[in-house]
């Protein structure tokens, strides 16, 4: 630490630094003078000459191989007895929607064939509509429970 304060700074001089090279003439030079070089050569450790770098066409196709399938979209079946059974009892698309505590843009989707199926709210259509959504038969109409 005392060496510091005790150091003398020449204004107007370069401070000494070392040179950072990468190619063997300047580091040859550099010894002939005796100057103070430090190499910056990266060494790969064994590797395949081919393989240096980035391989980005690499990680691209097992990106593409790991892909997930996007879900399967709603049956246009079942959007079709929705809308059968919607028009049926005289409801509209938001009357409906307001029904079974969902958006409008909701109904629309699974009407349209467009939405991801959700059993929770097929449920909740099958119960309101009294039609089957889900299943093999498809738009039959459902058997009301008999009240004892």
């Amino acid at each position: 630490m005392s060496e510091d304060w005790e150091a003398k700074t020449v204004i107007g001089f370069k401070r000494q630094t070392a040179k950072v090279t990468k190619k063997d003439s300047d580091l040859n030079a550099a010894r002939r003078t005796g100057a103070v070089v430090a190499t910056d050569k990266k060494i790969a450790a064994g590797g395949n000459k081919a393989n240096q770098g980035t391989d980005h066409q690499r990680i691209a196709k097992l990106d593409r191989e790991n892909e997930v399938a996007p879900p399967a979209k709603i049956a246009p079946s079942v959007g079709r007895a929705i809308q059968d059974a919607r028009a049926e009892r005289k409801l509209s698309q938001k009357e409906v929607a307001q029904k079974i505590n969902e958006k409008p843009s909701v109904l629309q989707d699974y009407e349209a064939g467009k939405a991801v199926p959700n059993p929770q709210i097929l449920g909740k259509l099958e119960r309101l509509l009294g039609v089957k959504l889900r299943g093999v038969d498809i738009g039959k109409k459902l058997e009301t429970p008999k009240k004892s």
